[in-house]
């Protein structure tokens, strides 16, 4: 099945701007909030409007013990004052359908769980599912805003790249192999593999808008495997003058439905991992958007391979882009 969509051209690779890249980089606990003041669910919402209205918050997290049970927002807090009922328990206003996100997850999670939700905060966990901290999209702007700034530094003191990839090797064929296996639910790994694909290709002397998106392709790709197979799969990386190939594969269970895979928004990812943050469905959306050609081939009984190419010579770029068998 072969699409219609333009092929990739610098100018649009340059869309997937330094700050999206960094959203797939930097890890949610670098940004985040730490020292959260949590409301207890026996407290009287009367404490919890003075709370608020010392610290300033919009929102605060429920614990009992150390157990994650609820959030208080500042909507809540209205909703008692409209209904004059301040001598209520916190229990009584708090919503306890909890979206959160774990601190060793990129920040690209959490800006997913943020526009799914429409919720002005989340809640972070760390892998035993306790609170650990609080992240807003102020925490994420200010977050990358540093590692821009950081970025600019960095560059302007090392840059350890070639003009042109492999320029000076003379052979019938050139290309470097990358391979890595990825586990299952291995979350804390989580982009470890993209990440390393990335740095390799900037060395080798890629372009940044070349090793950007290739760097979005296969985390997208990393963590499908690490959410929707069995067992986990292998990530190949073939690095060649004229193009780079990147090739997902595992042994199950299968995508039935191939191209309602590609549409935005479907997913199979269960409930618990919904509620981690992950498994929004927009994945194979953007592989699609960063790559020349793609194809997805997948049944319960070989399980799922995914190809992904992008080219470094325009010529060799085809007119359609394939994403399917």
């Amino acid at each position: 099945m072969a699409s219609k969509q333009p092929v990739i051209s610098d100018e649009y690779a340059e869309k997937i701007t330094r700050v999206e890249e960094l959203a797939y980089e930097i890890r949610i606990h670098e940004v985040m909030t730490e020292d959260v003041y949590s409301l207890k669910p026996d407290m009287k919402m009367e404490i919890a409007l003075d709370i608020f209205q010392e610290q300033r918050f919009s929102g605060a997290p429920v614990t009992q013990g150390d157990e994650l049970i609820g959030i208080l927002s500042i909507e809540d807090l209205i909703r008692s004052l409209r209904e004059g009922n301040l001598d209520a328990k916190v229990s009584d206003y708090m919503s306890t359908t909890l979206s959160t996100v774990r601190m060793h997850d990129p920040v690209v999670e959490a800006l997913k769980t943020f526009s799914r939700t429409k919720y002005g905060r989340l809640l972070v966990t760390n892998q035993e599912g306790k609170l650990a901290g609080i992240i807003t999209k102020g925490d994420i702007s200010n977050g990358l805003l540093f590692a821009l700034q950081r970025d600019y530094h960095a560059e302007e003191l090392i840059r350890y790249r070639a003009s042109h990839l492999f320029e000076d090797i003379v052979s019938g064929r050139t290309s470097l192999i990358l391979r890595y296996e990825i586990r299952k639910g291995d979350f804390i790994h989580g982009g470890d593999a993209s990440s390393k694909i990335k740095r390799a290709l900037l060395r080798l002397g890629a372009s940044p808008q070349i090793a950007r998106r290739c760097g979005i392709a296969v985390y997208e790709a990393e963590m499908n495997l690490i959410i929707h197979t069995n067992h986990g799969g292998t990530l190949r990386v073939e690095i060649e003058p004229h193009k780079i190939t990147m090739e997902a594969y595992d042994d199950g269970p299968g995508i039935e439905d191939v191209e309602q895979a590609m549409k935005p928004g479907w997913s199979t990812a269960t409930h618990e991992i919904r509620e981690m943050g992950f498994g929004a469905g927009m994945g194979l959306v953007n592989i699609k958007r960063c790559v020349d050609e793609m194809r997805l081939i997948s049944s319960k009984e070989r399980g799922t391979n995914l190809y992904m190419i992008i080219y470094l010579d325009n010529k060799e770029v085809p007119a359609e882009k394939e994403t399917g068998p």
